[in-house]
């Protein structure tokens, strides 16, 4: 069955860093976009980063340009999404999402806290 795994999150300091993976598993991995999206206490869930195939376009949210990181593993079926510069306003459950229409997964989630 289709599984994405989120791992990485945790507490962090704010100016700290964290890379979060997302492990695939149970569809074509190397044939979906690959999004990060995050969901803030009490807000919506936010778009944060994409990466697209074959092409390896990427994408960001305004509020991450310039300090997050998104990048992928076809071979090892995994996507990562590289933090740094946090800030508290970063804190959020962080989902992984595979998409490619008309399939669209998400993993569990994982949670990162960015507090002092």
């Amino acid at each position: 069955q289709v599984q994405l795994v989120e791992s990485g999150g945790g507490l962090v300091q704010p100016g700290g860093s964290l890379r979060l993976s997302c492990a695939a598993s149970g569809f074509s991995f190397s044939a979906y976009d690959m999004k990060w999206y995050r969901q803030p206490p009490g807000a919506e869930r936010e778009l944060v980063a994409s990466i697209t195939i074959p092409g390896l376009n990427t994408n960001y949210a305004d509020s991450v340009k310039g300090r997050f990181t998104i990048s992928r593993d076809n071979p090892k079926n995994t996507v990562y999404l590289q933090m740094n510069s946090l800030k508290p306003e970063d804190t959020a459950v962080y989902y992984c999402n595979a998409w490619r229409w008309p399939k669209n997964y998400w993993g569990q989630g994982t949670q990162v806290t960015v507090s002092s």
